[in-house]
């Protein structure tokens, strides 16, 4: 019924291969890592390490900043996390939000059209160098990756984006965030059922998973949820309905994840570390 995947950051050595160790016998499909250059781990080498541990789960950033990683940098490194993980690497990439992760690499972040056109080039360029083909001075001859074709992963809200996403991407991440605050790290949130519902009708046909911002079992959900997103201008039944949370008891959960693929057609979802404990013993009822 659904497929689950975890989104999780290396700590420390043994922490990490745990926790993919622990992610492949629970059942989930993918263990990604997030791309913040400067406040997180390098994607591809925590995921290289994982690799090492594991022999099913499939492996990829959710997602890089496509803003500050080179397309035949970025596309080494998903050829080589596939060649050392026997062919489970996915190519996820983003246009990226953070003004800071520009800024330290020595560029200036452009505007959101901007950022969604060099994504697009980010990704068209690193899928054809991964396909052995090559793009101007750009090209990959090793290593080879094992699959035929890497899976592609674009992870975004912005209307261009989503539609190129439907027809080239083989898995849309959908995190129902929207405009990025003053902050530089936060958003607004696009969680009503109408801003839903516009969404997936741009992907509308497309392999769909939605980040879940959080998870927890309760038999209080109303108030877990007032509690971690009340701030948000979100009323409370519109927070309950948003496949961005999986809040209350083991019977609502699983109810809601079956309201969200007839909604909505969403099957999968990417979780993050904490659900280990908590969909292990709903694993069996959900997939």
């Amino acid at each position: 019924m659904a497929v689950f995947s975890l989104q999780a950051q290396p700590r420390n050595a043994a922490e990490w291969l745990d926790t993919a160790r622990r992610a492949e016998a629970a059942g989930f499909e993918a263990l990604y890592t997030a791309d913040h250059p400067g406040s997180g781990a390098a994607p591809h080498v925590a995921l290289a390490a994982a690799a090492a541990v594991t022999t099913r789960i499939k492996l990829g950033a959710y997602v890089v900043n496509a803003g500050v990683r080179e397309p035949m940098l970025l596309a080494g490194d998903v050829a080589t996390l596939d060649v050392v993980s026997g062919g489970r690497a996915i190519l996820g990439i983003g246009a990226g939000h953070t003004p800071a992760e520009w800024r330290g690499v020595g560029r200036t972040r452009p505007d959101v059209n901007g950022r969604v056109d060099h994504c697009i080039t980010v990704a068209e360029t690193a899928r054809a160098l991964l396909a052995g083909r090559r793009v101007g001075d750009a090209f990959l001859d090793e290593p080879k990756p094992v699959q035929d074709k890497v899976p592609l992963l674009i992870g975004g809200g912005n209307t261009r984006l989503l539609r190129w996403a439907a027809e080239h991407a083989d898995i849309i991440g959908l995190s129902g965030l929207g405009r990025t605050l003053q902050d530089g790290h936060q958003h607004e949130v696009r969680w009503r059922p109408d801003q839903i519902d516009a969404q997936i009708d741009l992907v509308r046909g497309a392999t769909v998973e939605a980040l879940v911002q959080h998870i927890e079992l309760t038999d209080d959900a109303g108030r877990v949820l007032a509690e971690r997103f009340g701030p948000l201008d979100v009323g409370e039944a519109e927070l309950a309905a948003a496949p961005y949370t999986l809040v209350g008891t083991a019977e609502e959960i699983v109810a809601k994840v079956r309201e969200n693929e007839r909604r909505w057609g969403i099957t999968r979802y990417a979780v993050r570390a904490p659900a280990i404990e908590v969909l292990g013993p709903l694993m069996s009822r959900l997939m």
